[in-house]
C-alpha cells in the first residue's frame, strides 16, 4: 500500500490526459508528493507547457504524445516509462472526452467510436499495457481509472458518454476482483467525480449540433463545477487507503442512491429536462 509521503516520494506516476483539467492537477499534486512523472496527452502544445513548468520546478518528468484510443500508443508509453523512469507505481488512466449531446438514434457513428475509443478503450489499453509489467516487477502499485458520476447515473442526450463511463466502472470492478485473486500488491480505484471546472466542454467535438441547448447547459454547469484540486485530493486519499470507490463529493450521493433504489424497486427511470442539467458529470 502506497500509504505515506515517503512511499510516494521518488516513485513513478503515469498520467494520461495530463495536459489539462483533472489530469493537469494530478500531475502537479503528485509532483508535490515527490513522484517522478510520465505525462501523456494528445495535445502536444499543452503537454510541452506542463512538462516545462514541472521541470523548471525540479520535478523529474518525461512526456509522450499519445492517442489513448490506439493500443500501440499505450504499449509504446509503457515501454518508454520503464526505459526512462524504470518503473510505474501509480497509473492514472484519466484521458476523457465529451461528445455532442444528441439522441441515441442519431446516425453519427463517429461520435460513438470517438467517445468509446478515448473514454473506455483508453482505460483498457492502459491496463493491458502496464499491468503485465507491474506484475513482473512485483512492486506495490495503484491503478486509478477516471470514470464519472455519469458512470453511476444517466442523463438524456448523453448515451455515448454514459455508456463509456459505465463501462469504465464495470471494467474497474472486474479488474479489482481479478487482481485480488492474483496479487496483494496492485490496487485499483475508480474515480467518479462530478462536474469540474475543466476545459472538457470546450474541447468537445463540434461535428454535430447538440440538441435542446445541451452543450450550452453543460458549459454553464462546468463553470459552476467543483475545483479539480478537490477531486485530486480525494484521489490521493484513495491511493493511501487502497480505497476502490472514489465518489469525491458526498452531496451527489443522492442521485446514485435514488437510481439504484428505483432499480431494486422495479420503478421506471425518472426523466428530467436536459436543459436543466443538475446531475453532475465529470
Amino acid at each position: 500500500m502506497l500509504n505515506s509521503v515517503q512511499e510516494l516520494s521518488n516513485r513513478v506516476a503515469v498520467i494520461t490526459g495530463a495536459a489539462s483539467g483533472i489530469g493537469r492537477q494530478m500531475a502537479r499534486r503528485l509532483a508535490k508528493e515527490g513522484m517522478r512523472l510520465m505525462l501523456a496527452d494528445l495535445d502536444q502544445a499543452r503537454l510541452a507547457e506542463l512538462t516545462h513548468e514541472l521541470s523548471e520546478a525540479g520535478v523529474q518528468v518525461a512526456a509522450q504524445v499519445v492517442d489513448v484510443s490506439k493500443a500501440d500508443h499505450l504499449e509504446t508509453l509503457a515501454a518508454r516509462t520503464y526505459e526512462v523512469l524504470g518503473a510505474a507505481h501509480v497509473l492514472c488512466n484519466n484521458a476523457g472526452v465529451l461528445p455532442p449531446g444528441v439522441p441515441t438514434w442519431s446516425p453519427k457513428p463517429g461520435i460513438w467510436n470517438w467517445t468509446l475509443g478515448v473514454n473506455f478503450y483508453g482505460v483498457l489499453h492502459g491496463i493491458q499495457a502496464f499491468i503485465p509489467r507491474m506484475l513482473d516487477a512485483g512492486q506495490e502499485a495503484h491503478i486509478v481509472n477516471t470514470a464519472s458520476i455519469a458512470g453511476l447515473t444517466t442523463r438524456p442526450l448523453m448515451s455515448a458518454y454514459n455508456v463509456s463511463k459505465h463501462a469504465v466502472v464495470a471494467l474497474s470492478e472486474c479488474l479489482y476482483a481479478e487482481l485480488k485473486l492474483t496479487t496483494a500488491r496492485i490496487h485499483v480505484s475508480v474515480l467518479c467525480p462530478p462536474w469540474a471546472r475543466t476545459p472538457l466542454a470546450d474541447n468537445a467535438r463540434e461535428d454535430a449540433e447538440s440538441a435542446f441547448g445541451f452543450h450550452e447547459a453543460v458549459k454553464q454547469v462546468i463553470g459552476d463545477g467543483v475545483e479539480p484540486e478537490e477531486i485530486v485530493e480525494a484521489m490521493i486519499v484513495a491511493i493511501r487507503e487502497s480505497r476502490f470507490w472514489v465518489l469525491t463529493h458526498s452531496q451527489y450521493d443522492k442521485g446514485v442512491r435514488d437510481r439504484f433504489e428505483s432499480i431494486l424497486a422495479r420503478i421506471n427511470p425518472s426523466v428530467r429536462d436536459v436543459r436543466k442539467v443538475s446531475t453532475p458529470l465529470r
